[in-house]
């Protein structure tokens, strides 16, 4: 099965937080697209891994994600190593995928760097031969993604372009509503965590104004690229 987009993560609800509004644009727009998570969120505060779990089944269909799938690595521990390249190197073969999405490279949370630098590695080895991987006892093709593009999460950065979500912007919200245990509620006992406060959400909409606001739009998404990127003036003038 081949996507047009494969997004990673590194846990359940980073992607709806993150670009959730763009996530939903794609696919109403006829765009196959995945979503890759790294680990269950096990060691979260509020929830577990089964209620993430199902918390991103129902995102998904909200979203309407064609295909998700987590790979189950340990939570926490986010950094490179040979396994977990491996792991995501069969991903991106297997799906191959014309644009991927990671984390930007440098954020509060260490899991959220070490995916960045593990989906990077990813993308360049996967286009290797002599780097062989399997699926189904059978050697798969290598293959390179066209482009990576980074989200933005807790720490901000210059963007290289904008997504306008005006119209996926409430698709996104009631994605990331989903995760019930992850955020505000005042009936959850739990300890309150960075993302659990009333404000994060409200927090969640501003940033989504401002972005908006600087490309003239009422919401917008950020992304980061390392690469230029051509602009079609001829369309844009158009």
């Amino acid at each position: 099965m081949n996507l047009d987009v494969l997004v990673f993560a590194a846990h359940p609800d980073d992607a709806e937080l993150s670009m959730g509004g763009t996530i939903a644009k794609l696919s109403n727009n006829g765009f196959k697209v995945g979503i890759i998570d790294l680990t269950k969120g096990e060691l979260g505060t509020r929830g577990s891994a089964e209620t993430r779990r199902d918390e991103a089944n129902k995102a998904s269909a909200i979203l309407k994600v064609h295909h998700r799938e987590n790979l189950g690595l340990r939570d926490g521990s986010i950094k490179f190593n040979e396994d977990y390249l491996k792991k995501i190197i069969l991903c991106i073969r297997k799906y191959q995928p014309k644009i991927i999405f990671a984390p930007y490279f440098n954020d509060r949370h260490p899991d959220h760097i070490g995916a960045s630098q593990l989906v990077k590695e990813a993308m360049f080895f996967s286009g290797l031969p002599k780097i062989v991987t399997e699926e189904n006892n059978k050697i798969q093709i290598p293959y390179r993604p066209q482009k990576l593009f980074y989200y933005m999460q807790t720490y901000e950065f210059k963007p290289s372009f904008v997504v306008d979500i005006s119209e996926t912007f409430e698709t996104k919200m009631k994605a990331v509503r989903a995760y019930e245990t992850q955020f505000h509620n005042p009936e959850n006992t739990e300890p309150e965590t960075f993302i659990s406060k009333p404000i994060f959400l409200k927090y969640l909409e501003a940033r989504a104004q401002v972005f908006g606001f600087k490309i003239g739009k009422d919401y917008g998404e950020p992304f980061f690229s390392e690469e230029e990127i051509e602009l079609d003036i001829v369309s844009f003038i158009k």
